[in-house]
C-alpha cells in the first residue's frame, strides 16, 4: 500500500480510531448527572471518574511513546481501541464505584496511545508542508466525538439506560480496533528508523532527551495551557452546570456542547494553516487563545444571575477553540525533536493539556462540594462561579511556563542560525 491513496486510506483508518476514542472519552460526560444516580456520588467522587480516566491516559503518555517508537502506530491504535471496548463493557455492567473506576481506567489506557500515533502517522506518510494542517485536521474529525456524545449517546442514554448505552459503545469499540489492524500500516522502514528501533535507551534517559530541548517544552506548555477550560466543561462538568445552575434543559446542555466541539472543528484548520505558512509565530496562537480564553470566564463568571442561552454559545464557542491550539504544542515536538524520539517527546507534550484537565476538573468538584451543604448532589450557581475561579491558577501556570520557555527555544534557534525578527521589523518590510 503506497503512493497517495495507500496515504489515504491509512490516515482514514487512524481518524476513525480516534473519533471512536474521543467518544469513549467523552461519553461520561453527557452521563454525568445518570452517573450520580447510579452510584450515589458526590461532587468530588464524580470528578474521581473522569481524574481517573485522565490521570491514567496522562501517565501513559510518555511510555505510549517509547511503545510506538518500538512496536508502530498498528499496534498501538488497534490495541488501545480494544482495550476501551473492554472497558466500556465494564461500566455498562458496573452497579458499584470501585468497578466503574476500573472500568475509567481501561479507557484512559486504550485511549493514551491513539492520538499520539495517528500524528506519527500523518508525520510518516506526508510531506512537512502538509502535516500541521493534516495534524489539525485529525483533531477537528476526531473531535466530532464530541458531537456523537452530545447528541447520539446521550440520546441513547435517556432512551434505553445505561446498560444498553455503555454495552453499544463496548460493541462499536471492538469493531473499530478491528478496522484499525486491517487499515493502518507504517510506510517502508528507513535504514535510519530500522537503527533507532534497534536502540533499546532507558525509559528515564528516553525522556530526559526527549524533553531536553527548549521547544518541547514549549510544546508541553502550549498544550498545557490552551485546552483544559473546553475539557472542564465537556468532559464532566458542563452538563451540570448548565441544566442545573443555568437552568437550562438537556437538550440545550447537549447543544451547547455540540457548539463547543463545532468551534474546535471549525478553529482547527485555521489554526493549522496559521501555523503552516508562519512557523515562527506559533505561540501567537497559544497566547492569544489563552488571553481570549481567559477574557470568556471572567465575562460568564462575574455575574451572579444565569446568563441568557446567547452568552452561553460564545462562551462555548471561545472555550472550544483552545483544542485545536493545543496542538501547535505536537508541531513544536515535531520540529524540535529527531525522528528517533518523536513519540516519546509527542507523548511528553501530550501530558500537558491532560495534566491541566485533572488538576481542573478535581479542583472544580473539591470546591463545589466544600461551597455546598453536607450530602449535596446538585449545587447553585455561586457555588460554580466560586469553582470555576479556581481554573486561574492553572492558566496562570501554563501562561507563564509558555512565555518562559518561548525566549529559550528562540535563544536556541538564534544559536543554530534562525533569528525570530520583530514584529515591528516584519511590518517595515512588508511596508518597503
Amino acid at each position: 500500500m503506497t503512493g497517495r491513496r495507500g496515504a489515504a486510506l491509512v490516515w482514514a483508518a487512524a481518524v476513525l480510531a480516534y473519533l471512536a476514542a474521543v467518544v469513549h472519552r467523552t461519553a461520561l460526560g453527557v452521563a454525568g448527572v445518570d452517573a450520580i444516580e447510579r452510584f450515589g456520588l458526590s461532587a468530588t467522587g464524580l470528578a474521581s471518574f473522569s481524574v481517573v480516566q485522565l490521570g491514567v491516559y496522562a501517565a501513559l503518555q510518555i511510555p505510549a511513546g517509547q511503545l510506538l517508537d518500538r512496536f508502530g502506530a498498528r499496534t498501538l491504535i488497534a490495541g488501545g481501541s480494544l482495550v476501551m471496548a473492554v472497558g466500556q463493557g465494564l461500566l455498562a455492567w458496573a452497579d458499584d464505584v470501585p468497578t466503574a473506576i476500573v472500568a475509567r481506567v481501561l479507557v484512559g489506557a486504550g485511549d493514551a496511545g491513539i492520538f499520539i500515533s495517528a500524528c506519527r502517522l500523518v508525520a510518516e506518510w506526508f510531506p512537512p508542508r502538509r502535516v500541521p494542517v493534516l495534524v489539525q485536521l485529525t483533531g477537528m474529525i476526531g473531535q466530532a466525538g464530541q458531537i456523537v456524545s452530545a447528541v447520539a449517546v446521550a440520546f441513547v442514554l435517556h432512551t434505553t439506560g445505561w446498560g444498553a448505552t455503555f454495552g453499544a459503545l463496548a460493541a462499536a469499540g471492538a469493531v473499530v480496533a478491528v478496522l484499525a489492524w486491517a487499515g493502518v500500516r507504517s510506510p517502508a522502514p528507513t535504514h535510519a528508523t530500522v537503527v533507532a528501533r534497534a536502540v533499546r535507551t532507558r525509559f528515564v534517559h528516553a525522556v530526559r532527551d526527549a524533553a531536553r530541548p527548549a521547544g518541547t517544552r514549549l510544546g508541553f506548555w502550549s498544550h498545557f495551557v490552551t485546552p483544559f477550560s473546553a475539557n472542564v466543561v465537556a468532559l464532566l462538568w458542563g452538563v451540570p452546570f448548565f441544566v442545573t445552575a443555568q437552568g437550562r434543559s438537556p437538550a440545550e446542555a447537549s447543544a451547547l456542547l455540540s457548539a463547543l466541539t463545532v468551534s474546535a472543528m471549525v478553529a482547527g484548520p485555521l489554526v493549522g494553516r496559521w501555523t503552516a505558512r508562519h512557523p515562527l509565530r506559533r505561540s501567537w496562537s497559544v497566547l492569544a487563545s489563552a488571553v481570549t480564553t481567559l477574557v470568556a470566564w471572567v465575562w460568564l463568571l462575574v455575574p451572579d444571575t444565569p446568563r441568557p442561552f446567547w452568552q452561553l454559545v460564545v462562551f462555548v464557542v471561545v472555550i472550544g477553540a483552545g483544542g485545536p491550539v493545543s496542538l501547535v504544542g505536537i508541531d513544536f515536538a515535531r520540529t524540535f525533536t529527531a525522528a528517533d524520539r518523536l513519540g516519546t517527546a509527542t507523548g511528553f507534550v501530550n501530558t500537558g493539556g491532560f495534566t491541566s484537565s485533572i488538576v481542573g476538573i478535581l479542583a472544580v468538584g473539591v470546591v463545589l462540594q466544600l461551597a455546598s451543604p453536607p450530602g449535596a448532589v446538585t449545587y447553585t450557581l455561586d457555588a460554580y462561579r466560586l469553582a470555576f475561579a479556581v481554573l486561574a491558577l492553572p492558566w496562570v501556570v501554563g501562561v507563564v511556563g509558555v512565555l518562559r520557555n518561548r525566549r529559550r527555544a528562540r535563544a536556541d534557534m538564534a544559536a543554530a542560525g534562525t533569528v525570530v525578527p520583530p514584529v515591528r521589523e516584519v511590518l517595515r518590510r512588508r511596508r518597503r
